[in-house]
């Protein structure tokens, strides 16, 4: 119904007032109708608080009985650090739920709208599905693989540079794509990089959008050698090292998560280990950010579910390149990718890639 869409809308639209900041469980927006009146919405803020369903039926009061609830994902009907959404609807007297989608956590997985309908509440599911699915995209993606949503963030010259001999990167690309930029890392979880950007860049990998949040600072550093005042350490970071994590009490007092794995004899970690570890922590989504040695390893290990990478109208004629590995003898050889979109921001140009099956 042309209704139940507008509705339905106006809860996605709550909802991402959430994105980013919820994990590890999804963002979800609640409208409560009354006739053709909006009595109460709601959105779920963060993990330990509130569901976005309670939030709205406490708004909407005793008018609620008889009423209609809209919701983005399906009213959860187990106790976890909260009660029973489901609880909460029926003692609420709601007659009508419309869902947008069927949450894919095995756990919920349709007793939510089971449990409502054996109740005798009319149960719909499908009003704006794409748009309330998109909400969870990065959610659903972390249930069914159990690790984040992995995306390589770039900004190259046009002759594909990342840096300019000396390292130099300030600016490549435009103001604006910067900004897109703190957009991302205020909606993704966590943002990684290798213990080179570090040493090199000292970089604070905060957002610095006006009202975001930090995301995980995620640095890779197998020899754990990184400086104990680099600016990225604190409470949100997590470090990874093939080290034993107590032999440097100077980087445990930062406060940091330091997460031992095991290292090739190259040093290096497995991406499935790292990222494994990352699910296990409740993170949906992580942007890689570089150095060029943590990109290529990436892509190759065909781990990199989307790349976004700005490409800026500049030429440098050297410097340090986007990928680096022994290259193939032709070009059939090349690591083939789908674009999935291109788009001018501020100059430069996105193009989003994926890597072909």
């Amino acid at each position: 119904m042309k209704g139940d869409t507008r509705y339905m809308m106006r809860a996605v639209a709550l909802a991402r007032k959430g994105l980013g900041r919820t994990a590890p469980n999804p963002p979800v927006g609640a409208v409560v109708v009354r006739g053709s009146r909006i009595i109460g919405e709601g959105f779920h803020p963060r993990a330990g608080e509130p569901h976005a369903e309670v939030f709205a039926l406490r708004q909407a009061g005793e008018a609620a009985r008889g009423a209609t609830l809209y919701v983005t994902l399906e009213p959860c009907s187990h106790y976890g650090r909260t009660p029973p959404c489901v609880d909460a609807i029926l003692e609420a007297g709601i007659a009508r739920v419309v869902v947008g989608c069927v949450d894919p956590n095995p756990v919920v997985a349709g007793r939510g709208i089971r449990a409502l309908r054996r109740q005798g509440v009319k149960v719909e599911v499908g009003a704006a599905r794409k748009q309330a699915a998109e909400l969870i995209a990065w959610y659903r993606f972390w249930m069914e693989k159990k690790r984040p949503y992995l995306i390589i963030k770039a900004a190259m010259t046009l002759d594909g540079r990342i840096a300019a001999p000396s390292g130099d990167s300030k600016w490549i690309s435009s103001e604006e794509s910067r900004a897109y930029v703190h957009e991302l890392r205020d909606r993704a979880d966590g943002v990684l990089v290798g213990i080179g950007t570090v040493e090199k860049d000292d970089p604070l990998l905060t957002c610095r959008r006006p009202g975001g949040r930090d995301p995980y600072r995620i640095i890779i550093d197998p020899a754990y050698v990184i400086p104990p005042a680099a600016r990225c350490l604190g409470e949100r970071a997590i470090v990874f090292t093939a080290s034993e994590p107590q032999s440097r009490p100077e980087i445990i007092e930062t406060g940091s998560r330091i997460v031992r794995l095991p290292a090739d004899e190259s040093g290096r970690f497995s991406w499935q280990d790292v990222l494994h570890e990352l699910g296990s922590m409740g993170l949906h989504a992580v942007v890689a950010e570089g150095g060029s040695a943590i990109l290529s390893s990436l892509i190759r290990s065909r781990m990199v579910d989307e790349l976004l990478v700005f490409i800026a109208p500049k030429l440098l004629g050297g410097g340090i390149p986007l990928v680096a590995w022994d290259p193939p003898d032709t070009v059939a050889g090349a690591v083939p990718l789908v674009v999935t979109g291109a788009r001018i921001i501020g100059g430069d140009v996105l193009v989003s890639a994926r890597l072909e099956d």
